[in-house]
């Protein structure tokens, strides 16, 4: 069962933690993310952040989206992250590199599977990888 955060990171930390650009301010962020890995300070590591990072990686910093999905799904599964959304996360994170969809419509697609709910969109690839095409497809 997850903890209450203490903490929310935000998308500079976790860009200073991951590609170690500043020495000073990763050398700050390594301190923080080291005691979220081993469970002594509790976070929530917010969707919207995720989503921004992996922007900056592979857009700005060119990092090959596999390495991205990588770093970030490890840092998901430190001890200290304590989303309640993780596995919908992760599997967002897994889809994201196995397929050529923006994260967002991946996280939607990892929501739906996740929770049963049905994925409503005009989007023909997403409805067809939710599986339920005749189910996902728009009301009419």
């Amino acid at each position: 069962m997850p903890g209450k955060a203490d903490s929310l990171p935000d998308t500079n930390a976790l860009l200073r933690y991951l590609l170690r650009d500043n020495p000073v301010q990763y050398e700050e962020a390594e301190r923080y993310f080291d005691s979220i890995r081993t469970g002594g300070k509790k976070a929530l590591l917010l969707e919207s952040v995720l989503v921004e990072c992996v922007y900056v990686l592979t857009k700005f910093y060119q990092v090959p989206k596999s390495e991205a999905v990588e770093a970030l799904s490890a840092l998901l599964r430190y001890k200290g992250i304590v989303n309640d959304d993780k596995d919908i996360l992760l599997d967002a994170l897994a889809l994201f590199a196995a397929e050529n969809i923006d994260l967002v419509d991946c996280i939607l697609l990892a929501a739906a599977r996740h929770t049963q709910i049905r994925l409503f969109s005009f989007d023909k690839k997403l409805i067809k990888l939710s599986g339920r095409a005749g189910k996902s497809s728009p009301a009419r």
